[in-house]
């Protein structure tokens, strides 16, 4: 473990950061995964995903990764509310469907290792950055269904909303204050920071022009695909 990872404070018991070697060693994984992306089948076995499908899910991530750091002060065990970060990830779903948003939302995991992570143990980086982004990717479930934008970054919500709290429960149910139980008190920690985002980005949604403009894009990202459909039929 001392090779990836380094003690970095004691403050809260053993908090641990990233090595240098630790950094490099994500950068290959996010490498591998978008690598691994393009190779991954259509259900009809007709083509693998497409330069257009691997860049515009990259500028997704290059998007939310950034606005990411748009936020308010980090909350003392992990979870801040960011300026549609999480939005951007599952949009990816929303333009191309699960294949593509699971993977997407799988490298953005390893993608906020990268940024100052928080960890107690091993357990916990994986429910926390790889479970609890990769939950993102659920977006794509809902992108052919009537309001599949908005079911999409709802239900990408709840199920990151859903490892926070487990990861609550299970890893930092010691930091329960008195009179309160881990669950009760993980489910009001997440809350704090998770709701107030999805409720701004709810609201930034239902602009009319908005959801034009974002639907229009997702016409274009899929432009050539559905003319070279036509041409297959």
């Amino acid at each position: 473990m001392n090779l990836f990872l380094e003690e970095i404070s004691s403050e809260d018991g053993m908090v641990y950061g990233l090595t240098t070697i630790g950094h490099v060693g994500l950068v290959v994984l996010i490498i591998i995964t978008l690598a691994i992306m393009s190779f991954f089948v259509n259900k009809d076995g007709k083509g693998k995903l497409s330069i257009k499908q691997i860049t515009v899910s990259g500028l997704c991530l290059a998007l939310a990764f950034v606005l990411s750091h748009c936020k308010l002060p980090d909350l003392p065990f992990g979870g801040s509310i960011t300026i549609l970060s999480m939005f951007f990830v599952t949009y990816i779903g929303y333009v191309y469907g699960p294949r593509v948003s699971m993977a997407a939302a799988f490298a953005y995991g390893f993608l906020q290792l990268t940024d100052n992570p928080k960890i107690y143990s091993v357990p916990q980086l994986i429910c926390d950055y790889i479970l609890a982004f990769a939950a993102l990717g659920l977006s794509g479930f809902f992108y052919n269904k009537k309001y599949g934008m908005i079911k999409g970054y709802i239900a990408g919500v709840l199920g990151r909303y859903f490892f926070a709290v487990l990861s609550g429960v299970i890893f930092f149910a010691q930091y329960t204050p008195a009179g309160k139980t881990p669950l009760g008190y993980s489910l009001g920690y997440n809350a704090t920071y998770i709701v107030p985002e999805a409720v701004m980005t709810l609201v930034f949604l239902s602009i009319p022009a908005v959801r034009y403009t974002l639907k229009r894009i997702k016409m274009e990202a899929n432009e050539k695909d559905i003319r070279k459909a036509v041409q297959l039929g």
